[in-house]
């Protein structure tokens, strides 16, 4: 009888570049690479083509904005990387490396967007997709304003759009708009009918900005709140406040500068997520890391590790 010879198929690989098993016998899901979920109609057509002609009878949209093709045939995974490649699709990847980024609209088109949610998706897609952290999976999310659709704050980095507003009381009417609009009460009218700024209650949200009909109300500055430690699963934990506007064009060198300390600081602790290594370490030592290079965005005050789930004790 002839010797016959088994291939192996590496599942741990396989995952890892994007095809997750399933129960069924030789059968696998392809998921699929959309940073900031938006696509093209052909690319998308494109895809149900594929879909259509591989595998089942549906698709899968995954909380993390991407499309899964389910009921894929190993054998003809070279057809169907080839045939997504004639519409640019990338497949995506899982395990311990920088996941696809996930975003809301932004502010093309959405009202409540203060910032391009979308081209900082694409941007950290292109520079950073797939770097290897060594230790588990690492997660960013970009929300274009606080109302934080993608749930970016349970996210390993999370990015919030913010706006600071500051007031020319010459140019005011007094017509009040500002403080009818401010949800939080952070604006109140005060004795000379002027209103009146509190910072604390203030979520960055630009209401204010958007309403005033004279110009009084402008920005002081723009830019992303960022988050860091957040993740979700079995022991969530929600990301603590470590950065107040910094710029859109900074984004990727800001996460790079946290992938950095997370790699060296992990080392030895696992399997282990950023936020329990932000526990571990104490975040004083992330965010001296991070005042190295971002002094002027970096909040001020010490976190202790005690409230690293939270924005209790953080000076804004």
């Amino acid at each position: 009888m002839a010797d016959v010879k088994q291939t192996k198929i590496d599942l741990n690989n396989l995952k890892a570049g994007g095809f997750i098993k399933e129960r069924g016998k030789d059968l696998f899901t392809v998921r699929l690479r959309v940073p900031g979920g938006r696509m093209s109609v052909p690319r998308l057509k494109k895809i149900a083509e594929v879909a259509d002609k591989f595998g089942g009878e549906f698709v899968h949209l995954s909380v993390r904005q991407s499309i899964e093709l389910i009921n894929i045939n190993f054998k003809d995974f070279d057809a169907v990387v080839e045939e997504l490649g004639e519409a640019t699709q990338k497949v995506a990847s899982c395990g311990a490396r920088v996941r696809v980024p996930v975003a809301c609209g932004g502010c093309e088109y959405n009202p409540n967007g203060l910032v391009d949610t979308q081209k900082s998706a694409l941007e950290v897609d292109e520079k950073l997709f797939g770097t290897p952290t060594g230790h588990h999976k690492f997660k960013v999310a970009f929300a274009g304003c606080p109302f934080d659709c993608p749930k970016s704050a349970t996210n390993d980095i999370g990015f919030q759009g913010a706006v600071y507003p500051t007031l020319d009381k010459d140019a005011c009417i007094s017509c009040g708009l500002c403080a009818k609009s401010c949800v939080p009460g952070a604006l109140v009218m005060g004795e000379d009918s002027k209103p009146v700024f509190s910072n604390d209650p203030c979520i960055w949200c630009g209401d204010c900005v958007k309403v005033c009909p004279t110009g009084a109300w402008s920005e002081a500055k723009r830019g992303y709140t960022v988050r860091i430690g957040g993740k979700w699963g079995r022991n969530p934990l929600v990301g603590t406040l470590f950065a107040t506007f910094l710029p859109e064009d900074r984004v990727a060198e800001f996460i790079a500068t946290v992938l950095e300390w997370y790699k060296e600081k992990a080392e030895g602790y696992g399997r282990v997520r950023l936020g329990d290594t932000i526990i571990r370490e104490g975040a004083k030592a992330l965010l001296d890391h991070l005042r190295g290079r971002f002094p002027e965005y970096t909040v001020a005050a010490t976190i202790a590790p005690q409230v690293i789930a939270t924005q209790v004790g953080i000076s804004r």
